[in-house]
């Protein structure tokens, strides 16, 4: 991948979203969409009417045509320019995954599905699009993948980067705590939208519903993720460091111990947030089948600076080892 690469993937993106948001008095990521769609389709009805406008997206769309793209080269445009769009976003579900963190979830993924050379990929939390086509970039195996989101700017958006890359993912745009048309799948991966679910009558469909009050969402994530996951299959979430911590951490633990097995938990560095409250850790879930045991010993890491090489090393050398040991009594 070249990083000059990116930066023209970027540039054409943003100057067509510039001109589409000045142009439609419409907000920046919703025109990065549209520019996305003009640049796969060379059809956008409002253009038409605006000959100028239509020339300043043929200009910039023309540096797609002269050169072929990595997938990671086009993510990475991409998330730069949806970066752009996110800043000042008053909404908490605008974010984005950071690309540390989509990278270290796409190794885990490697040494999960160790030699299947084919399974299905679900994230129930999906925004724009980008863990989980980081995810597919790092896995060179047929994969089915899948990914629900309630918000039609992001979905829209995550549509488009998955057209843009090339790659085959059905998108549910839906509650993603409501009822799927999905059959289980082998993997879930998911940063999880942490906070309140407000709709109380579709939480109370949820073992791990709110005794008072309003239920966690992550926790109904999780439930649902265990819901529409293989026995077997593995879970890869991004939570909250207090996560076993809250009011309502017992029953989630409770629930745990019923329906998974806790392979593991990654802290992530604590550089990584403004503050100790924002941080968050990794936890790898394998849920619980007539086959499946408990790993003897939980894989249990502090990460360091991802800006530390050398510290970073010894420490996937680590983890390595573990699943060198762990993983063939896991997968039994």
């Amino acid at each position: 991948m070249e990083q000059k690469n990116v930066e023209k993937v970027y540039q054409a993106l943003d100057q067509m979203a510039e001109a589409l948001e000045t142009r439609e008095n419409i907000p920046y990521l919703d025109a990065l969409g549209a520019a996305m769609e003009y640049i796969l389709d060379r059809d956008i009805d409002v253009i038409t009417e605006q000959p100028l406008l239509k020339q300043q997206l043929e200009k910039h769309a023309a540096v797609f045509d002269k050169q072929t793209y990595k997938k990671e080269e086009i993510r990475k445009g991409i998330q730069l320019a949806i970066l752009k769009g996110m800043k000042g976003a008053t909404q908490q579900q605008h974010m984005l995954t950071p690309d540390t963190v989509a990278m270290l979830i796409g190794y885990l993924t490697n040494k999960l599905v160790g030699n299947n050379e084919n399974f299905r990929l679900f994230d129930p939390a999906v925004g724009t699009g980008n863990l989980l086509t980081a995810v597919l970039n790092q896995v060179e195996r047929e994969v089915e993948a899948y990914g629900s989101d309630v918000d039609p700017t992001l979905i829209q958006l995550a549509v488009m980067n998955a057209n843009m890359q090339e790659r085959q993912i059905e998108f549910f745009h839906q509650d993603s705590l409501r009822p799927f048309l999905l059959e289980p799948v082998d993997l879930v991966v998911s940063d999880l939208p942490v906070g309140y679910y407000p709709d109380d009558i579709q939480a109370a469909q949820f073992e791990l519903k709110a005794d008072e009050g309003h239920s966690y969402s992550h926790h109904l994530f999780m439930e649902q993720s265990l819901h529409y996951t293989k026995e077997g299959g593995y879970l890869l979430f991004v939570v909250p460091n207090f996560l076993f911590e809250s009011d309502q951490s017992r029953s989630l633990h409770t629930f745990l111990q019923e329906h998974a097995h806790i392979v593991g938990m990654l802290q992530l560095p604590q550089s990584m947030f403004k503050n100790e409250t924002q941080a968050k850790s990794v936890l790898i879930l394998q849920k619980k089948g007539t086959l499946t045991t408990a790993p003897k010993q939980a894989l249990l890491v502090q990460l360091p600076s991802f800006k530390n090489p050398n510290a970073m090393a010894n420490v996937l050398k680590q983890i390595n080892e573990w699943f060198e040991n762990e993983l063939s009594d896991l997968k039994n």
